[in-house]
């Protein structure tokens, strides 16, 4: 592991083919004079990327950066920002920003990027991942989770560019798909600024003296495992057993990824060898205590903030699905003709009950996918809440109806964001949490 000063980072905020955005304050660009405020469209024109305002025009070839003579008092506000990409909450917001604005342009689209020292952008993550009002013990973990994930990802991108790699994230056989989603695939800037990488909404998130707070008592504290920052992981709600690393992503084992039991002790009625239907049945239909089982409202209001609270079923859910219903999802998503569905068919599941291996058995088609993020985006309009699910069937040959009871609410590897807050709500300090979900790891300021 090198010796580490902070970093600036890159973070992708939209990418789109016309962007609005508002310059508050007095703004430089290099090779030009004069300063620059005001509302401004950027778009690609015969192959130039070309800002406009009512008495300015900016045209360069690729890329171009609005630097602010101020980076603290100073701001910018880009419109029509997308939250919740593709998932049941998704929408367009505005929201404003400190320190320098980067327009990149890649082919006939432009991105927006805000550059900002890491330990600014951390202050935003924490107080748009979850309350800035939560407790100090739980945002410090947080940052210190979201803080080493970042650098731990920055390292692994420039390694895989160093060596010129090319991860493969697809298995694609005639009767079988499996891919995984993970954050290598950003050229144009380090982490975008929605839940495929890290909440981050600027200065647009209430950011309150908690959060301030939890930055600079934690300030350049990382993770370790074997000398290396660690690739954190964390997830809303484990459902009461977190996941491990390669069940989810590549088929890598990470000793501080591996699965933990949420509570002070295992499931006493319970059998946890999930590799037996019966034993994920009995698991995801039953009630077993945990940290992140919780109704309490004051603890979620802190965790679950603006869009998070329309999901209230996140520890145990059900969603039913008509036959038509069902067939058109997956045909939809799959681009591909299953005909009627006949059954869905858990092959794998990994620690935490969640499904690495589906097999989709329809009148026309059958086929095996994975991993889990596939299988939650193949099943809904948007994504299921886990792949930790047992399926009921109403019918015969042809069902009418299928019922998915499931438990917990995304991945589950790593921190249990509800878990945590539930620890730190109990009197645990965020040491105490982040060694609870991250098995052989030590903490050390790295700067």
């Amino acid at each position: 592991m090198i010796p580490y000063e902070e970093p600036l980072i890159n973070v992708g905020i939209l990418v789109d083919k016309r962007i609005k955005f508002e310059l508050y304050g007095d703004f430089n660009v290099t090779g030009y004079n004069e300063t620059f405020s005001g509302v401004f469209t950027a778009e690609v024109k015969d192959d130039k990327l070309i800002c406009k305002s009512k008495k300015n025009k900016i045209e360069v070839e690729d890329q171009l950066t609005f630097q602010p003579t101020n980076p603290i008092s100073e701001s910018f506000l880009i419109r029509d920002v997308i939250i919740g990409l593709k998932f049941h909450w998704e929408r367009r917001e505005k929201q404003r920003f400190n320190f320098a604005l980067k327009l990149v342009k890649e082919k006939d689209e432009i991105a927006a990027i805000n550059v900002l020292p890491l330990e600014r952008y951390l202050t935003s993550v924490i107080s748009s991942e979850m309350s800035a009002k939560s407790s100090i013990e739980l945002l410090k973990a947080q940052a210190v989770v979201a803080r080493s994930w970042i650098l731990a990802q920055m390292e692994k991108v420039n390694e895989v560019i160093s060596k010129k790699e090319n991860q493969k994230a697809t298995v694609q056989l005639e009767n079988k798909i499996i891919k995984w989603y993970d954050h290598e695939e950003h050229k144009l800037f380090d982490v975008c600024a929605d839940d495929h990488c890290q909440r981050f909404q600027g200065v647009t998130k209430i950011i309150s003296e908690s959060a301030h707070n939890a930055i600079e008592q934690t300030k350049g504290i990382v993770l370790l495992s074997n000398n290396s920052i660690c690739d954190t992981r964390y997830s809303k709600c484990c459902g009461g057993i977190s996941e491990s690393f390669e069940h989810v992503w590549e088929a890598v084992k990470h000793d501080y990824l591996t699965s933990v039991i949420d509570y002070k002790y295992e499931p006493e009625i319970y059998k946890i060898d999930f590799a037996k239907e019966e034993n994920a049945r009995k698991w995801i239909l039953g009630n077993p205590p945990s940290y992140c089982n919780t109704s309490d409202t004051k603890i979620l209001s802190h965790i679950l903030v603006d869009y998070d609270r329309e999901t209230k079923d996140f520890y145990r859910w059900k969603i039913e699905y008509t036959q038509n219903e069902l067939a058109h999802i997956i045909n939809e998503n799959m681009e591909i003709d299953f005909g009627e569905i006949t059954d869905l068919i858990p092959l794998e599941r990994g620690y935490s009950a969640r499904i690495s291996r589906l097999k989709i058995v329809g009148t026309k088609k059958t086929l095996v996918i994975g991993k889990e993020l596939e299988i939650r985006r193949v099943l809904s309009k948007s994504h299921l809440y886990s792949s930790a699910f047992i399926v009921e069937k109403v019918g015969n040959n042809i069902p009418s109806k299928f019922i998915l009871h499931g438990a917990g609410w995304g991945h589950g590897v790593g921190l249990c964001q509800i878990g945590a807050a539930v620890m730190a709500e109990m009197g645990f300090h965020f040491d105490e949490i982040l060694l609870h979900y991250f098995s052989h790891t030590w903490l050390k300021r790295i700067y």
